[in-house]
């Protein structure tokens, strides 16, 4: 097995608050905002250049599998920009569970983060005046007022917190591995696309076989693996087809239940064309790798690491 890891250029990004990416959030203490903005800065940076040493990183702070096994749920705030093309045959050289395991433990500090930021802007949609114009622009953004001259209401304020929301990691980790090969996909490497979104613009990576009834699409590229999992999660939160989980979602918090990704899961029938054989699918995922537990990880507080490799 090649042990030279020219598998990720890497660079962090921040986040702030040690709680639960998934259950019952709003229960959990609010968002220092400025440490989050702080945080972003100097990151430490390590260069990693072997499976080796990302996997002696992964130990030093506590993130592999045998502090996993432990019930250590604490992640480590990492983020990298893209995958290189040496991941796809460096991967197949390796054993599978090793493979795995590397996937889904450099991708979820991605869902935490952004499940963060969501957070601080549920966060600021709760606390917030109607007439705040910082609130109007987040209605504007998830598409609850058409502009930001219009007036906010309480019914609308509670539209958008239906959208405000989480996604589970398990969920999210069990896309992005059906979604992207485990990162090996042509449009993963090539545009960081981890969920097979579509782009009706002209600016997205064509398919090999299009599908001329839908007109000139292509899959969204996007400047690094963290904005693809942001873009994942604004397509579920504002898109008319995933109003049912939208809805799913708000009555399990309404209920002081955990939003999970197995509960969730059940409706994605539109995100796929392969409809409840998909939904079983991204179920067997997470049932099989366990990713249960990742819905009850968090982000740790230490400094921000930044990793770079070539």
């Amino acid at each position: 097995m090649r042990n030279k890891l020219k598998l990720f250029s890497l660079s962090i990004l921040a986040s702030s608050l040690l709680l639960s990416a998934c259950s019952e959030p709003d229960k959990t203490k609010v968002i220092d905002e400025k440490f989050v903005i702080e945080a972003m800065k100097d990151p430490i940076e390590v260069e990693i250049h072997s499976l080796d040493e990302l996997m002696a990183l992964f130990k030093e702070h506590q993130y592999d599998s045998e502090s996993w096994a432990k019930g250590n749920r604490e992640v480590p705030r990492l983020s990298f920009e893209k995958v290189s093309e040496e991941w796809k045959h460096t991967s197949n050289e390796m054993p599978v569970a090793l493979k795995k395991e590397v996937f889904f433990r450099l991708m979820a500090p991605l869902v935490l983060i952004s499940n963060e930021r969501i957070l601080l802007e549920r966060q600021e949609v709760k606390m917030a005046s109607l007439d705040s114009q910082t609130l109007k622009a987040l209605a504007v953004k998830y598409s609850v007022l058409e502009n930001e001259q219009q007036a906010m209401t309480e019914e609308l304020r509670t539209n958008l917190l239906t959208k405000v929301d989480i996604m589970p990691p398990s969920l999210a980790l069990a896309q992005a591995a059906e979604e992207s090969g485990w990162g090996t996909s042509r449009f993963a490497e090539e545009g960081n696309a981890f969920f097979g979104q579509w782009d009706f613009s002209g600016k997205g990576m064509a398919p090999k076989q299009q599908r001329k009834e839908l007109g000139d699409y292509g899959l969204a590229r996007f400047d690094s693996p963290l904005g693809s999992v942001e873009g994942y999660m604004f397509n579920i939160n504002t898109t008319t087809a995933y109003a049912k989980l939208r809805t799913l979602r708000a009555e399990l918090r309404a209920n002081g239940d955990a939003i999970t990704g197995m509960e969730l899961a059940g409706t994605l029938d539109k995100y796929s064309e392969r409809g409840q054989a998909y939904i079983d699918s991204i179920r067997e995922m997470i049932s099989y790798n366990k990713l249960q537990d990742v819905d009850e990880a968090y982000l740790s507080k230490d400094k921000l690491i930044h990793l770079t490799g070539n």
